[in-house]
């Protein structure tokens, strides 16, 4: 799977205006009957539904009802708007848990954002390296950042904290992502497709070719372990020996 959109790939200039509301303020006359939410919204439903590929001003038009050149009245182009919805299905929830002390504060950031790309899969499908900031980008950082400011790091190492922890997520949705996507492409669940390669792999094991393998337990590749938890957890204790480092300085 390859990144089918770039983030900041729009003039920055208009899209840091529909971000913070700064834009040129509507003439009074009748009220319109678009609305920058109303198009935000439409975008995100279409992308939801249909995946990212489907997001067309055209297609969010029709979304709408109406005709294709009116959205253009509020929102510059394609790559606009798409910095404007990656904005908006990040903004933090305001009755989210935000997990005590810095671990917790990352190991909910963690949580939250592999639900959101359980929400939203088609936000895998974007090139984030440069996010044009928004509302909801800064505030959710802030929140962040505020709750573990505690670890006593530099700030750099503060953000490549948020970083590091982001990536693993990222890398962790875009798996789950492609088992997805494998299994709707083959028709096979993913029982079925280890069930089809069993009696291969059993001979396999009982050749003597594989002891270690051959001697691993019976729930080795237990489906239900959490592998996103293990391994998150493992980068959390790796931070806590630097901060437990840093705080004996």
């Amino acid at each position: 799977m390859t990144s089918t959109e770039a983030s900041g790939s729009g003039d920055i200039a208009r899209t840091l205006d529909l971000l913070w509301d700064t834009g040129p303020r509507p003439r009074r006359g009748p009220k319109p009957a678009l609305t920058l939410d109303r198009i935000v919204e439409a975008a995100i439903a279409v992308a939801d539904t249909e995946g990212l590929e489907a997001l067309t001003m055209r297609r969010v038009a029709t979304e709408l009802g109406t005709g294709t050149m009116s959205l253009y009245r509020y929102v510059p182009g394609k790559a606009e708007l798409l910095d404007v919805i990656l904005d908006r299905v990040q903004r933090p929830s305001a009755d989210a848990d935000r997990g005590d002390g810095w671990r917790g504060a990352l190991e909910a950031m963690a949580n939250e954002s592999l639900a959101l790309y359980r929400r939203h899969p088609w936000l895998l499908h974007i090139n984030q390296a440069r996010p044009v900031m928004g509302p909801s980008a800064v505030e959710g950082m802030e929140l962040v950042v505020s709750r573990i400011k505690s670890m006593g790091l530099t700030d750099p190492e503060l953000v490549s904290a948020v970083i590091l922890v982001s990536d693993y997520v990222a890398g962790a949705a875009r798996t789950l992502l492609y088992l997805q996507e494998a299994e709707r492409k083959s028709g096979l669940t993913d029982a079925q497709f280890w069930q089809a390669q069993a009696p291969v792999l059993e001979r396999a094991m009982a050749s003597g070719r594989y002891p270690t393998m051959a001697a691993l337990s019976s729930d080795a590749f237990d489906p239900g372990f959490d592998h996103f938890g293990f391994g998150l957890a493992r980068i959390l204790d790796g931070l806590e020996v630097l901060v437990t480092a840093r705080a004996a300085e």
